[in-house]
């Protein structure tokens, strides 16, 4: 067993569970042993604890996808194939990482990230699935805390912030990495990256639960096998999934071999998928007028003949300002598909960035009837209030979601706007306070809770809880900066 230099992040998992930060201090050897495979690595609540603290420093570097319709879709995608695997009760988090290159990673906790890029690159819902598949497969095995077994007398310190920069690839000069030691991200990438057996454990028991849910288990070989044969494209910069997860034609061989086992993949809804990576597609254009023209010469003014293309020709009108046809093609989408959310959330945003606030509420307060409790629908409903001046109504439908989805910073931000303009002081601070901490800037939340402290006529209910939270976010902030 090792013995850790001991980081604030270490005390706090430790306090979770009872134990003080100085008896940590002085009992170095009970600390948790990272290459243990028989289960007694960390509890369960210490790794959702780092696994948490991880996700607050890729928020806090923006690098979490600020699009709630294509997080939620890979949210339910995600769930579904975890609910096959070894390990079905355990939590998982599936995030959009807001970068173009092709890449996945599984963090600790359960928190999975999927590079755009990598999403878009799928070409069927299969392959996107059996990305996801394996790296569930790497979370179940515990293959990352067996990789913490390589490293001699490794210190946890900012192994948090380490982790979310090596793991979606800032080590390389990109965003965050300024914050790094080079020669300690190289250390660490080497601890981390699995090994042959590591992945080919991963495609077995992937390639199982990929089939148990429903999907192709060819998808996750194809997947692989079409990046290995575009590699060539990519000439001294392959996709990083392919240095992070090596693949060899032995390996794809072998998935392709164990996937033909199974029977054929049931009903899946394709088009969901191609409309999700259809929007991706789109948002990432520079220039959608030049898009918007090449768009017309290939499939006419009309926008196309299949529903993807008639999606795609809407979101590149929107994009363009010409709201109107927009709105046409749209339309049509949803008269031939009325109960398909994606038509339902792009109509209505098009109808508010025309302006036209009643109709778009109407499509809102619809789609939330049909979806009850869906964020996805109550984030761009509660926005159209507000924009309408009904901030009451908005507050009441963020209060509410935000006790249903407690970790989406967007709907503490929102919540603190409507808070706002409804002269509710304690209630925009306390918002506030759990937007910046969500985004790893707790002394931001501390000042903010200060000033909820503040507010006249408190009950003592109201004192009593702000008191609480205000302790463990200072001794949280405390703790951060014993890390630095």
């Amino acid at each position: 067993m090792y013995k850790f230099h001991l980081p604030a992040l270490l005390c706090a998992l430790l306090a979770s569970l009872g134990v003080t930060e100085g008896a940590a201090q002085n009992n170095y050897d009970t600390l948790p042993d990272l290459g243990d495979t028989s289960g007694q690595i960390f509890s369960p609540q210490q790794d959702r604890a780092l696994g948490k603290e991880f996700m607050r420093q890729i928020r806090q570097e923006g690098l979490v996808l600020d699009d709630d319709e294509a997080s939620s879709y890979l949210k339910n995608l995600g769930h579904r194939v975890a609910m096959q695997s070894e390990n079905p009760g355990h939590s998982f988090t599936f995030f959009l990482v807001n970068d173009t290159r092709i890449n996945a990673f599984a963090g600790p906790g359960g928190y999975i990230g999927t590079n755009v890029g990598l999403f878009t690159a799928a070409e069927t819902e299969s392959e996107l699935a059996g990305v996801l598949a394996h790296e569930i497969a790497h979370v179940t095995q515990r293959h990352l805390a067996r990789a913490f077994d390589t490293a001699s007398k490794m210190s946890l310190t900012n192994t948090a912030a380490l982790l979310a920069a090596i793991l979606i690839g800032t080590q390389d000069g990109a965003a965050g990495a300024a914050a790094l030691h080079a020669a300690s991200a190289l250390s660490l990438q080497q601890q981390i990256n699995f090994t042959r057996a590591n992945e080919k454990e991963a495609d077995r028991v992937g390639i199982r639960a990929l089939a148990d849910a429903g999907f192709d288990p060819q998808g996750m070989a194809g997947f692989f096998e079409k990046l290995q044969k575009n590699a060539r494209l990519y000439g001294t910069q392959p996709p990083e999934f392919l240095s992070t997860h090596p693949v060899t034609t032995d390996r794809i061989a072998e998935a392709l071999s164990r996937a033909a086992e199974y029977p054929d993949a049931k009903a899946s809804d394709e088009l969901q998928f191609q409309l999700i990576r259809t929007k991706l597609r789109v948002a990432s254009y520079e220039n959608p007028h030049q898009v918007l023209a090449d768009f017309q010469r290939f499939h006419g003014k009309s926008g196309g003949k299949t529903a993807v293309e008639r999606y795609e020709f809407a979101l590149l009108s929107e994009a363009t300002k010409d709201y109107s046809e927009a709105q046409r093609v749209m339309q049509q989408l949803h008269r031939d598909d009325p109960d398909r959310l994606a038509y339902r959330l792009a109509l209505g945003r098009i109808f508010s960035n025309a302006g036209e606030l009643a109709l778009a509420a109407d499509i809102y307060k619809s789609s939330l009837e049909l979806y009850p409790g869906e964020t996805t629908v109550i984030l761009p409903y509660a926005g159209t209030l507000m924009a309408a001046g009904r901030n009451e109504a908005a507050y009441t439908l963020l209060a509410r979601s935000s006790n249903a989805d407690p970790e989406n910073p967007k709907i503490y931000k929102m919540l603190a706007q409507a808070a706002g303009n409804n002269g509710l002081k304690l209630q925009t601070h306390t918002a506030m306070a759990e937007y910046y901490y969500l985004n790893g800037y707790t002394p931001q939340a501390v000042e903010q809770m200060k000033l909820a402290e503040k507010t006249p006529h408190l009950t003592d209910y109201e004192a009593a809880r702000i008191a609480a939270r205000l302790a463990t976010l200072k001794q949280e902030m405390e703790r951060d900066e014993l890390r630095k």
